[in-house]
């Protein structure tokens, strides 16, 4: 792929971007009185207006052709074929596969993988059925009602985010809990409240070597036979989400136990796969295969909608538009849902571990910017917190802010409150207040010419700020599973354009690997280690630190 910066579209948005510096977004409704209903799209049962970004007519028409400039079509083929689009790591990408129900074939190697993928989902289903009405037994004999999933990236943060946005949606008398962090806080805090009798712990690594992940499995099968289990009764309380049938077994899960999935699947892709079993057990399978149809229903839209009206290929024109030619750095995902609290964290990583390169699929330097920093945090939580920021600093930040129309739990007037906050804000960060409208204000309210001058700099806000709205009626597993996977084509989208990988995460790596040469010279609990050799002054007095501290016998209470 030639460099994108050097094309006609790329050249003529950086011509618009400029002369964009002489209106203000409010100016593009007063010449277009038909721009909200232009600048909004409807698909899958979400509804997305990007109208409150500062870009015109002109704009979006010269973004879909840089789409078109850097192949965009032709990525969407070449992924929903089967192609090795990872290039990288000789790869496939086909978690698309893993939700369609059309019965089609997906080629991969010369075999079609869609008869193992519709396999698979039956035995999720029928494990799931089984625990649903109490049929997994644990070794005291009363049914099992507790899972434990231990993973860490895209085998925590996918099943964590739907199995608490789709709360409304649990089965009654199970509990789900998820470790991740090879912090032995997390999984000994998460240990307190279990019984062991009860619990079927979920051991989710693709390799079974993940060190986080076996750390703590290691440690839960530890704990589950120092309180009453038995090495027998590791087969029923211990399952697998694993391709390395060798080391399932060796751990000691019974091998009808043991969920696969594919290389075809990456991991913050997974939460399709057996990945998302936790899902399946905790809501249900019916509710976790209504998410993927959710799913299907977007990834049908990304495959056939024309750019134009594609409003995956949209939300990432819009995200490279604000990225590359309004220099918004950092981008906010807003949910005004608390079920979806932990959404942002699960983009975090689909976005920023996706997009986060700075070498292209040549091997070449990015000649732009690529993927933005992410964060998040529900509203309304967000506004009393970093939204300071977003109004008033001195960077740009876009935002998507999402809501459902109808809440799961109705109370009172909170979600009407909820609703009022989330279509405010857009409005505010768009709009801004500038000096004359700030002294008026203070005017009306009484204060003096000399005060109003002094207190209103800190009260103009500069507006302008770019927002997405996504709307949806209710957050039902149908609508989450849209919600996601038009993310996932967004993100896919923008990389597309960028013409980087997003695919694989080799900057993941570099630290692992150190590591795991510097576990060996941390000082267990009372014992002294000689000083380490090989690292930078800083890192080894860090070490010697550390070990002074360890060795110590003082600082317990």
């Amino acid at each position: 792929m030639s460099d994108i910066t050097t094309s006609k579209p790329w050249r003529r948005l950086e011509t618009l971007a400029a002369a964009s510096r002489k209106f203000r977004t409010i100016d593009l409704f007063d010449a277009d009185p038909d721009r909200a209903g232009a600048f909004s799209i409807e698909a899958a049962a979400l509804y997305l207006d990007w109208s409150k970004n500062k870009i015109s007519r002109e704009a979006m028409s010269a973004l879909v052709d840089l789409a078109r400039a850097a192949g965009l079509e032709a990525a969407i083929a070449r992924m929903v074929s089967g192609e090795k689009i990872n290039t990288t790591e000789n790869r496939a990408v086909l978690h698309v596969a893993l939700r369609d129900f059309s019965g089609r074939s997906y080629v991969v190697d010369g075999v079609d993988v869609a008869p193992q993928i519709a396999a698979e989902r039956r035995k999720m289903r029928d494990f799931a059925d089984k625990y649903e009405r109490g049929g997994l037994i644990g070794f005291s004999g009363a049914p099992i009602d507790t899972i434990v999933n231990i993973g860490i990236g895209g085998s925590d943060l996918g099943p964590l985010m739907a199995v608490e946005a789709l709360r409304p949606y649990w089965l009654g008398g199970r509990r789900a809990f998820f470790v991740s962090n090879v912090d032995g806080q997390h999984l000994g805090d998460t240990l307190e409240a279990l019984d062991p009798s009860r619990t079927l712990f979920i051991v989710a690594s693709k390799t079974f070597t993940t060190q986080e992940t076996m750390t703590n499995a290691e440690s839960a099968r530890a704990w589950f036979l120092g309180k009453g289990g038995k090495e027998r009764d590791i087969a029923r309380h211990f399952i697998a989400l694993s391709t390395n049938e060798r080391a399932v077994r060796a751990f000691g899960v019974a091998p009808e136990n043991m969920f696969v999935f594919w290389d075809f699947v990456g991991g913050r892709y997974s939460l399709w796969s057996a990945i998302g079993l936790s899902i399946a057990l905790q809501c249900g399978y019916a509710v976790f295969e209504a998410m993927l149809r959710g799913a299907c229903a977007m990834d049908e839209h990304f495959r056939a909608a024309p750019l134009e009206a594609n409003m995956p290929a949209i939300l990432a024109l819009v995200g490279v538009w604000n990225r590359n030619f309004m220099g918004a750095a950092a981008h906010a995902v807003l949910p005004y849902d608390q079920h979806l609290h932990r959404l942002p964290a699960f983009l975090q990583q689909l976005d920023m571990e996706s997009n986060g390169k700075s070498a292209t699929l040549s091997g070449a330097r990015a000649p732009c910017a690529t993927g933005p920093v992410l964060f998040g945090e529900p509203g309304t939580n967000g506004q009393h917190a970093f939204y300071q920021l977003i109004h008033q600093g001195t960077d740009l930040i876009s935002a998507d802010f999402i809501a459902a129309a109808k809440s799961a739990t109705p109370l009172g007037d909170h979600h009407e409150k909820l609703l009022a906050n989330f279509l405010a804000q857009p409005e505010a960060l768009m709009l801004g207040k500038d000096e004359a409208q700030v002294r008026a204000a203070l005017a009306a309210e009484g204060v003096s010419a000399d005060a109003a001058g002094r207190l209103a700099p800190h009260k103009v806000f500069p507006g302008d700020r770019p927002t997405n709205a996504i709307l949806f009626e209710r957050l039902t597993p149908g609508a989450l599973g849209a919600l996601v996977a038009l993310y996932e084509h967004k993100v896919f989208a923008q990389g597309a354009i960028w013409g980087v990988n997003s695919f694989d995460q080799w900057g993941v790596e570099l630290g692992k690997t150190l590591a795991m040469k510097i576990l060996p010279e941390i000082a267990p609990l009372g014992q002294a280690k000689p000083p380490p050799e090989g690292h930078d002054g800083s890192t080894r007095r860090l070490i010697e630190r550390i070990n002074a501290w360890r060795a110590s016998k003082e600082g317990w209470l």
